[in-house]
């Protein structure tokens, strides 16, 4: 029996860039439907069709009807997935849509970005002078993932976080479009003498094995690669294993206390914008709030959509054999029982552990009325937990003016330099608190 022979990468780039035209011009006669056909079961975690058809009405609204659908561009991103960028051009100016394809022309990624986005530049308040960095793995098997060690040249034993990205398949730097956030405070604190850890996650490292296990959760998708990030930091000979942190950020921060819950030796925990509003409950929320930035009909479509799923998330019939189609992002029965059974600020009352909440106040996907006021009550009373808050800032911690919008993430930007120093000096203190288990901890051979 013969065998076809496997695409080369030619083919591969040809049937990617064909498909990626496909797809603008379904959005552009509005067939969004159609389009989340194409949605492999990654990028369905957190994208739908209600999703794609508010972020083109969005964009359709701010530069007028489209005029002209350009050539596309492509290049490869790893074995069997190529990135596909479309320019679009309007009456009133244009944009970008950005796919990720894989063999099968089913989409692993898109979002759509500013025609005028460039590439990452490192911010003012990093010195590549100061560190250096070295690519690793973390865990073992078919889902290791790589991620960066970034160390001090400073000598003499510091301090170590791992970096936690938030929900969705994101790289180790947190990328959206030009901006790396999480690439931000990892420079921004290695060139203040903090050794970091940042990871791409499992479900962008290896999406499509992710996609076939029907029992993933949030713990799945965070905890073992985290403990593996801080057993990997402690055995550094220039980070002191007492005290090594975790930072996350967004859903990163809501886990946190599940990852020093599985992992004892964690010194402490910084969240930033940490999700505590149940998020199906969140879900709506952020769907209201957008529909009301571009109100018609595709926006009253989207909410009342993420509603019924919602509404099927707290339900009593929830299981683990609920479609993932009629549950909100498209995650599946398992995932949400997961979180539904998960409350951070719980989880993080339990911990005797010193934490850093930092919290963006024009942020309107996690919120200081939803979100902080419940970190507030759980754990603000603690004499060891620091509670701030950035009025300018949204929920990457980008400063702004006015109410936050999804177009205001497009602009090349960096973290606010006042949250990386004041994560940096908030580390700083708590070496004489950690010491006195330095006795009773063993370094980690393994």
């Amino acid at each position: 029996m013969s065998h076809p022979s496997p695409k080369g990468n030619h083919d591969l780039d040809t049937d990617a860039a064909a498909t990626a035209l496909r797809i603008v011009e379904l959005a552009r006669n509005e067939r969004f439907a159609e389009i989340e056909t194409l949605f492999a079961p990654p990028l369905r975690a957190f994208a739908s069709a209600e999703t794609l058809r508010i972020g083109w009405v969005a964009e359709i609204g701010k530069n007028g009807p489209v005029s002209a659908i350009g050539e596309p561009t492509s290049e490869p991103v790893k074995a069997g997935l190529v990135r596909v960028s479309v320019p679009v051009t309007c009456e009133r100016g244009a944009f970008t849509v950005v796919m990720s394809v894989d063999g099968a022309g089913m989409l692993q990624g898109l979002r759509i970005s500013s025609a005028s986005a460039t590439s990452w530049a490192p911010p003012s308040y990093a010195n590549p002078k100061m560190f250096d960095e070295r690519d690793i793995m973390l865990g073992s098997g078919p889902l290791a993932v790589p991620g960066t060690l970034t160390l001090p040249r400073e000598r003499g034993a510091r301090a170590g976080v791992v970096l936690l990205s938030g929900g969705g398949p994101f790289d180790r730097d947190e990328t959206s479009g030009a901006n790396k956030s999480l690439k931000d405070i990892a420079w921004g604190l290695a060139s203040r003498g903090i050794a970091v850890v940042r990871f791409d996650k499992v479900t962008y490292a290896h999406s499509q094995q992710v996609a076939s296990m029907p029992d993933f959760t949030m713990a799945d998708e965070y905890v073992p690669h985290a403990v593996a990030a801080v057993h990997l930091l402690q055995r550094q000979p220039s980070v002191d294993p007492a005290r090594v942190f975790v930072l996350g950020h967004s859903m990163g921060g809501k886990v946190a206390p599940r990852v020093a819950s599985a992992e004892a030796s964690v010194a402490g925990l910084v969240i930033l914008a940490g999700d505590a509003q149940p998020m199906q409950l969140a879900a709506i929320r952020i769907a209201r709030y957008l529909a009301a930035l571009t109100p018609g009909p595709a926006a009253e479509d989207a909410l009342e959509a993420i509603t019924r799923q919602a509404a099927m998330v707290d339900s009593p019939e929830l299981s683990p054999t609920t479609p993932a189609s009629e549950l909100p992002f498209g995650l599946s029965g398992s995932y949400w029982l997961d979180l539904r059974g998960y409350d951070p600020v719980s989880a993080a009352a339990t911990l005797n552990k010193p934490m850093l909440i930092l919290q963006g106040g024009r942020d309107y996907q996690v919120t200081v009325d939803n979100d902080l006021s419940r970190w507030q009550a759980g754990v603000g009373h603690r004499p060891d937990v620091t509670i701030r808050v950035y009025d300018a800032d949204n929920h990457l911690f980008f400063p702004g003016a006015g109410p936050s919008t999804p177009a205001e993430y497009e602009a090349a930007q960096h973290v606010d330099p006042a949250v990386v120093a004041d994560i940096a000096g908030w580390l700083a203190p708590h070496r004489g608190k950690i010491a006195r288990f330095v006795s009773s901890f063993k370094r980690r051979t393994r």
